[in-house]
């Protein structure tokens, strides 16, 4: 049965740069919703649109039959899932559970087991677009888990994302999105070189952009992140430290399979060579810092 604002009260844990905009969008379509973050002040916003405060996860859990978490990493993950005080041991039979972090295949698969084990649905729902994309409501939303499950929480997906597609069994979505975060992590050098060169050559990049945005070098970093570069913003619509976490489980991902992946070996290598110099927490595009 496909969750409805009548019979569903959600749950989101991790209000950041993007989660902020995905509970804000439930909230306008009418769903009951009840957040949960380390830091009270980033949920402020939501609060003052009718969301309700919750004190500890559990309390979360208890209380909502939908939960979506969007937090930072995977020891965090594991933490708010599997901890004594975690959402599988506080929560209802029937509760479904989306985790739209970027995080390790092999955790997605062990909390759908376990969730499945409690008459529980866990599905892996990782997200990709950017703040941008959380903001405008049509983000990239790849899934691992079961048909049914997937089907009775897409309602929900579609309030925050556009592209929604089931990959396949638990863990599913967790590797499509390292299959993004490769393109990405050679495509953010090949964006940053060009618009190097750009500046090298003489040219006005602005205008390079216009010429090559919409050929075959076309991509949405060239179009949404070299603007920035340009301009100098280099606030995050997603961390350094959080890219550098999604290649380095991509790298460990592709060596149990015995896969090479030198580009993105190279780019995680520029990455923290940008992060040691302070620019954890600055936007992917602050890249472009090395090449200037």
């Amino acid at each position: 049965m496909a969750v409805t604002v009548k019979n569903t009260v959600v749950g989101f844990v991790g209000i950041g740069v993007m989660g902020k905009s995905m509970a804000g969008h439930l909230l306008k379509a009418g769903y009951p919703v009840r957040v949960y973050n380390r830091t009270k002040a980033k949920a402020e916003d939501l609060l003052k649109q009718g969301a309700v405060w919750e004190e500890t996860i559990a309390g979360l859990a208890a209380n909502c039959n939908v939960i979506i978490t969007m937090i930072g990493y995977p020891k965090d993950v594991e933490i708010v899932y599997l901890g004594d005080d975690g959402l599988l041991k506080n929560a209802s039979q029937g509760t479904y559970f989306l985790d739209m972090t970027t995080s390790s295949p092999e955790l997605a698969i062990r909390i759908y087991r376990e969730a499945k084990a409690k008459n529980m649905q866990a599905l892996d729902a990782p997200v990709s677009g950017g703040d941008i994309g959380a903001k405008e409501a049509r983000l990239a939303i790849m899934v691992g888990g079961e048909p049914g499950a997937f089907a009775a929480v897409r309602p929900i997906l579609e309030l925050m994302g556009k592209n929604i597609v089931l990959q396949g069994a638990a863990g599913a979505g967790q590797h499509t999105k390292m299959c993004n975060q490769i393109a990405i992590a050679s495509n953010m050098m090949g964006v940053c070189e060009a618009m190097a060169y750009a500046k090298k050559a003489g040219l006005n990049p602005s205008l390079v952009l216009q010429s090559i945005e919409t050929g075959a070098a076309g991509s949405w970093s060239l179009s949404n992140l070299a603007p920035r570069m340009l301009a100098g913003n280099f606030e995050p619509g997603f961390y350094v430290k959080h890219f550098i976490k999604d290649m380095k489980i991509a790298i460990e991902s592709a060596q149990q399979m015995g896969l090479d992946t030198p580009g993105l070996q190279q780019a995680i290598k520029l990455y923290e060579q940008l992060a040691s110099q302070g620019e954890e927490d600055s936007g992917t595009q602050a890249l472009f810092k090395l090449y200037q």
